[in-house]
């Protein structure tokens, strides 16, 4: 066993976390203030997501920050790059209608320095194998190791950023603490007029969208929270093992795929979404749902979004079957994902958009969320620039999530060379036989 191991097993006293007085960070200069307006895309997905970016004792020890401490030196930058991204710095309220707005206060956002009991080793160099208790003790930190490396731990929540906007505040971030100008220009200013996105009045809605609808079948104790606690897996699909899974798709004898090669997500989310329909044990008559988010930015055309859109952009889809339709067939798996994902253009986006708007009058302005009885909803990080966040101490050596924000999310992350990581939690009588499907499809 690692000592990575060890740390993740033994949980977060193993770290020695010593956290300062959390501080709030204003922009550097005076910005706007008043309500700012978050459309319905934003609107329905209000979760915290959690990251963390290691930079090791030899990437800490050059460039910024040598004499004053990393933690000083992105303080200072965050700073400056709130001026850009203003309503960072405000409070989320709730507007007039029921609906989530943001306060732009300019108070600030929360930053805490810490120090570490350990060395960055001991955390583990895979942080999709982490244990999210140790990871959790990362998140709104800079926390500094006695190896002399850091890591950077973010927490945002999902209705200021999707992960593109996500990456594009932190690659920001990195690119003003680089600068040696206090106020650089930004080679892509966020564009923050979320209005572009505002329902139709009345609501056209043209589509059915039956990632809200609710499954009623839902008998597996997993989705009701009941049963054993959740492990947290992480699982290595090689540039081979994904070839295997898109053979297996296009050989399917019962050829429902169709003539075109799969793409690598429509071939491994077919295959994780029958994988884990199986393992968690849904029965065979019963209802299981698939959700995926679709990235927005090239598929709106009337009218396109602009240039470094930053707020949400993505719609989520979605395809359902009987269990033993989805387990029977790989090739039938992978071709529902890849019409989920045809049928997401600019006249759907709009009905979905105008749909939540429906929704939630009709409910007082609560939200209406995606339902998640009986579902998988796969996150794809794996194309989302992380090397970008080098804040002059060069890429983070590893990157991930702190967590998963929900039992039913799988995340897809990229492995390099082409590979895929696929991090994902079940009770430990599901995620071994999940193992065991996946140890079917591993080339090495």
């Amino acid at each position: 066993m690692t000592r990575g191991q060890e740390a993740a097993m033994a949980g977060v006293a193993v770290l020695g976390v010593k956290r300062g007085e959390p501080t709030l960070v204003s922009p550097a200069s005076e910005t706007k203030s008043g309500l700012y307006y978050l459309s319905n895309l934003d609107q329905n997905i209000a979760v915290i997501v959690q990251t963390v970016y290691f930079f090791p004792v030899a990437a800490a020890g050059a460039g910024a920050g040598v004499d004053i401490g990393a933690g000083e030196v992105l303080r200072e930058s965050l700073s400056r790059v709130l001026v850009h991204y203003y309503p960072l710095a405000g409070r989320l309220a709730v507007g007039e209608e029921g609906k989530l707005i943001v306060d732009c206060t300019g108070e600030g956002a929360v930053f805490v320095d810490a120090v570490a009991g350990c060395e960055l080793a001991d955390v583990g160099g895979d942080v999709t194998g982490t244990d999210s208790g140790v990871l959790g003790e990362l998140v709104y930190t800079v926390t500094k190791f006695k190896c002399g490396g850091f890591v950077l731990g973010l927490a945002m929540n999902h209705c200021m950023f999707d992960g593109v906007a996500a990456m594009q505040f932190v690659s920001s971030w990195a690119e003003i603490t680089r600068s040696p100008s206090p106020s650089p220009p930004l080679s892509l200013p966020p564009s923050l007029d979320r209005s572009v996105l505002r329902p139709r009045h009345p609501p056209l809605i043209q589509f059915p969208h039956h990632e809200f609808a609710q499954i009623d079948d839902d008998s597996s104790p997993f989705f009701s929270g009941a049963g054993d606690p959740i492990l947290h897996r992480s699982f290595h699909f090689t540039p081979n093992s994904i070839s295997r899974i898109k053979s297996l798709v296009s050989g399917d004898e019962l050829g429902e795929f169709g003539d075109r090669r799969p793409t690598t997500f429509e071939a491994l989310a077919g295959f994780v979404w029958s994988a884990r329909t199986a393992a968690v044990g849904i029965p065979a008559a019963s209802t299981t749902k698939l959700l995926f988010a679709v990235d927005g930015r090239p598929r709106f055309t009337s009218p396109p979004l602009p240039e470094g859109y930053s707020g949400n952009a993505i719609v989520l889809t979605s395809a359902a079957c009987a269990a033993d339709e989805l387990t029977s067939s790989l090739s039938r798996a992978a071709a529902m994902v890849r019409a989920a994902a045809e049928k997401v253009d600019d006249a759907y986006m709009r009905s979905a958009v105008d749909y939540i708007e429906a929704a939630a009058a009709a409910t007082g302005g609560r939200p209406r969320r995606p339902s998640l009885a009986s579902t998988l909803l796969i996150t794809a990080w794996s194309r989302l620039p992380f090397a970008a966040a080098d804040f002059g101490w060069g890429p983070p050596s590893a990157y991930g999530p702190a967590a998963l924000p929900e039992r039913e999310v799988a995340l897809f992350l990229s492995a390099g060379g082409g590979g895929v990581r696929v991090l994902l939690g079940l009770p430990a009588a599901a995620m071994a036989e999940f193992e065991l499907l996946v140890d079917e499809v591993i080339v090495d």
